[in-house]
C-alpha cells in the first residue's frame, strides 16, 4: 500500500498544476481577488478531484501574490512584452518560475518537465519548446548548484 502513496501524492500534484494553470488564466483574464478564484474551483468537487488541494491553493497564491516579480523575471528572456504573451504561456511560465525559486525540494528538471507538458496539454502547438528554452535559462539562473551538481 505503501508502494503507491508517492504515485497518487505525484499525480495530485500534477493534477494541482493544471487546476493552477486553469486558475491563472480565469485570474488574468478577470482580475479577481485569489479567494474568489479558489472558491470556484471549491465549488465544483470534480474539477479538485484527486487533486493535491492545499498545493494546488499554495501554488495559486504563491504565483499570484508574485505575478510582478515573476512577470519581471520573465522581461529579459522572451520576445515580446509580459502582457503580449498567451494568458497560458504566462501561467504556465509563472508556475514554473514560481516552483524552480520557491520550492527548492522539487527537482529542476522535474519542475522544467512538468512545464513542458502543461504546454502540451494547454499551450498553442509548439509552445512547449518556448515554455522549455525560457525555463532552461531561469534554472540555470536560480538553481545553477543543482544543476552543476547533477552533471
Amino acid at each position: 500500500m505503501s508502494a503507491n502513496a508517492p504515485a497518487i501524492s505525484k499525480r495530485a500534484r500534477i493534477k494541482a498544476r493544471r487546476n493552477t494553470v486553469q486558475a491563472l488564466y480565469g485570474w488574468f483574464m478577470t482580475g479577481k481577488d485569489v479567494a474568489d478564484v479558489i472558491a470556484e474551483f471549491e465549488s465544483d468537487e470534480q474539477t479538485l478531484a484527486k487533486t493535491d488541494v492545499e498545493y494546488f491553493k499554495l501554488l495559486l497564491r504563491g504565483t499570484i501574490k508574485n505575478s510582478s516579480q515573476l512577470d519581471s523575471r520573465l522581461v529579459n528572456l522572451i520576445d515580446r512584452p509580459v502582457k503580449e504573451l498567451d494568458a497560458i504561456e504566462r501561467a504556465i511560465l509563472h508556475i514554473g518560475c514560481y516552483e524552480l525559486e520557491h520550492h527548492l525540494e522539487i527537482p529542476w528538471r522535474v519542475v522544467v518537465n512538468e512545464s513542458i507538458e502543461l504546454a502540451k496539454m494547454f499551450g498553442a502547438d509548439q509552445s512547449h519548446k518556448y515554455i522549455n528554452g525560457i525555463l532552461d535559462k531561469i534554472a540555470k539562473e536560480l538553481r545553477a548548484t543543482e544543476i552543476n551538481n547533477v552533471r
